[in-house]
């Protein structure tokens, strides 16, 4: 499924099975997850993407001899820069991304950088592993990244949020949902994998929060969980697209609040994460599409009609 130009909706087409390069795998693609990213690329909210483009950044295929890789949204990176060798390679100014920079696996085939695979957990069908790849990586990095916090708000509910409730009752954590208003099926999704209370963005929550991650790509929800948020709390950002942030009265982040955003992954929030799933357990719930689909999948995350993650299969 290829992306000609923002805006267009992916074609179905036949092309050339892509050569591995030194380094490089070369997997024959089963199951690849739809990303709100895929839509920031296909919609044209993120710039310059390679054009034609295969997109698609949570990819789990099988090399030729049997290996079973997951293909992540960090493809690439120089490996010297300042950030790279800091450990912070998720910075890197050259890096380069699955289904942006890179042909990614809505397709049949795909190629990757071996360095930045992983190998799957067992225990996980291919469509169910493929949401690990980024719902589960950057929302793991969000969580992390919201330190030690006791009451955790998530706003939107969608993809990475459903993983990351799984993991933060794990912890010990207490997770509250906040939803589109009227959304009664994500704020019982939200309860059935652990959240204690559920409710629309605006309502008041039980109590104050020790952090908040927003997944939703709305900058309004910045001062919204602000408000929601104790003194020393932190809101994290976990897109890496987001409308505007509207202006806010000092006093909302006054008390130590801290405001940060979540930029990519590195490959050892991969490593973590992948051998954190199977103790919890992670259980993904997906919704899967033929790869022919793609564009309804991408409309039915567009309009917020997922519930868990969508991924699209490909046929033997």
């Amino acid at each position: 499924m290829v992306l000609h130009a923002a805006g267009e909706p992916l074609r179905l087409e036949d092309v050339p099975v892509p050569e591995p390069q030194e380094g490089q795998v070369l997997l024959r693609v089963s199951a690849c997850g739809v990303c709100r990213t895929d839509l920031h690329v296909v919609d044209g909210e993120l710039p310059n993407p390679k054009l034609p483009l295969v997109p698609g950044h949570q990819v789990v295929g099988r090399t030729e001899e049997g290996r079973r890789l997951g293909i992540p949204w960090l493809g690439w990176t120089d490996g010297s820069c300042r950030y790279c060798t800091s450990g912070r390679e998720n910075l890197c100014d050259e890096a380069r991304f699955t289904g942006y920079d890179l042909d990614g696996g809505y397709a049949e085939y795909a190629v990757a950088d071996e360095r930045f695979c992983f190998p799957i957990p067992e225990g996980y069908p291919d469509e169910q592993a493929a949401p690990l790849l980024c719902a589960g990586l950057i929302g793991h990095r969000s969580l992390r990244a919201a330190g030690d916090a006791e009451r955790l708000g998530l706003y939107g509910f969608g993809a990475s949020a459903h993983i990351v409730a799984q993991v933060a009752r794990h912890e010990g954590r207490r997770v509250f949902a906040f939803t589109r208003a009227g959304d009664e099926d994500a704020q019982a999704f939200a309860r059935s994998l652990g959240a204690e209370w559920a409710g629309a963005v605006g309502d008041p929550a039980p109590e104050e929060l020790d952090a908040a991650i927003i997944f939703a790509p709305a900058g309004e929800l910045v001062p919204a969980a602000l408000r929601a948020t104790a003194k020393g709390g932190v809101v994290v950002c976990a897109g890496i697209h987001m409308s505007d942030i509207p202006s806010f009265p000092y006093d909302l982040l006054y008390g130590e609040r801290v405001v940060r955003s979540i930029a990519n992954l590195t490959r050892r929030d991969g490593e973590e994460f992948l051998a954190l799933a199977p103790r919890v357990p992670v259980r993904t719930e997906v919704e899967t599409h033929p790869l022919e689909d793609a564009n309804e999948a991408l409309d039915r995350l567009r309009s917020g009609r997922v519930r868990g993650a969508a991924v699209l299969t490909v046929a033997e």
